[in-house]
């Protein structure tokens, strides 16, 4: 007869442990592309669409009067969870600590806090979906059902990071597939938030530095950026989401993504890594190259 085994307590369970990325791993060679800018933007709309983020956001976030701030700074952060070594966990307590204080009380007097399990891991979900979506229109190499669950194992331990309830993490990429469909039919909801985000990403409003008789010329050099930035992100964003938002996706808008992916995937793999890695990213890459090529050295030195 086997013994029944005691739970562990929740007060005594193991904190699971903490750990910033390096190279070898998945999200060290592919989330500083400067590609990851092209499904970022679904991945937003999809977290203006979670209840509680769509309130917080709404009141606290500059992203109507600052958006090329926002944008820049958000992208940064992100950088910095894969490429800050030491630092990333820092920038992951910085956040946490940021987001204790954002909490909102929406038209129906319902209260929303950023930091709610629930809608704490949705940020991070959303980046699972925004990287299998490039991988899928902007890459030339297809990744593998094991690739997938390799890369999703990393955004586990990226979740780790930020201390996001266990609760909230399927164990595989296989039961997060369902998961991720589950919440975005009868989790997600049409909010006024989502359609001024689309807005204004169509719109790319001037930075207030720039003087006034100067931005109708920054609205007339951005409108093209701005069209594809929205065309992106509509493209990758699910089909129920754009039903949902009454977004237009035409059987030609499919064909016209594909094209533009084709050419992105094999465009972007031969610009020197300088220009296909945003700052952070190459600057950690080549650091750790020097460090790898300084071990060589040590290895050998006469003794």
């Amino acid at each position: 007869m086997t013994a029944a085994v005691a739970p562990v307590p929740a007060s005594r369970a193991p904190r699971p442990e903490r750990r910033p990325f390096g190279p070898g791993s998945r999200m060290w060679e592919d989330t500083g592309l400067v590609t990851f800018s092209l499904t970022a933007g679904s991945a937003f709309l999809l977290q203006t669409m979670e209840p509680s983020i769509a309130a917080v956001v709404d009141e606290h976030s500059t992203f109507r009067t600052d958006p090329m701030g926002r944008a820049a700074r958000s992208i940064s952060s992100v950088m910095m969870w894969i490429y800050g070594g030491e630092d990333a966990l820092a920038e992951a307590d910085r956040l946490r600590t940021m987001h204790a204080t954002l909490n909102s009380t929406d038209a129906g007097g319902v209260k929303h806090q950023a930091l709610s399990a629930g809608p704490w891991a949705w940020v991070l979900h959303t980046a699972i979906h925004a990287f299998t979506e490039g991988n899928r229109y902007f890459s030339a190499d297809r990744l593998t059902e094991a690739e997938k669950e390799s890369y999703y194992q990393e955004v586990v331990q990226l979740m780790r990071n930020f201390s996001v309830a266990p609760k909230e993490i399927p164990a595989t990429y296989a039961e997060w597939v369902p998961w991720f469909e589950d919440q975005v039919e009868n989790h997600l909801v049409a909010t006024n938030v989502a359609y001024d985000y689309l807005k204004v990403i169509r719109k790319i409003a001037p930075p207030k530095q720039i003087p006034a008789p100067l931005r109708p010329v920054w609205r007339a050099a951005t409108r093209p950026v701005g069209g594809l930035q929205y065309f992106f992100t509509v493209g990758t964003t699910p089909e129920s989401i754009r039903d949902r938002l009454g977004l237009e996706w035409t059987a030609r808008d499919e064909r016209t993504l594909r094209a533009l992916g084709w050419v992105i995937g094999r465009t972007v793999p031969a610009l020197p890594e300088r220009v296909r890695y945003f700052p952070i990213a190459y600057e950690a890459r080549r650091l750790e190259r020097d460090r790898a090529r300084l071990r060589r050295i040590i290895a050998i030195r006469p003794v």
